[in-house]
């Protein structure tokens, strides 16, 4: 299984997710992020498996 992280801007900090998804959930994760207020740069990255 590939594993996926999502990372964004909140507020003028990088920020990144502290547990690692497959592909769907981290795509559905980020869409939740969008539409918050001071988030940007939201975006899904693949991650070695264990990070």
């Amino acid at each position: 299984m590939k594993n996926f992280k999502v990372r964004w801007v909140e507020d003028g900090r990088e920020r990144v997710s502290v547990v690692a998804y497959d592909e769907p959930s981290a795509k559905r994760r980020a869409e939740e992020l969008e539409p918050r207020e001071g988030v940007s740069s939201v975006r899904v990255v693949p991650v070695a498996p264990g990070s």
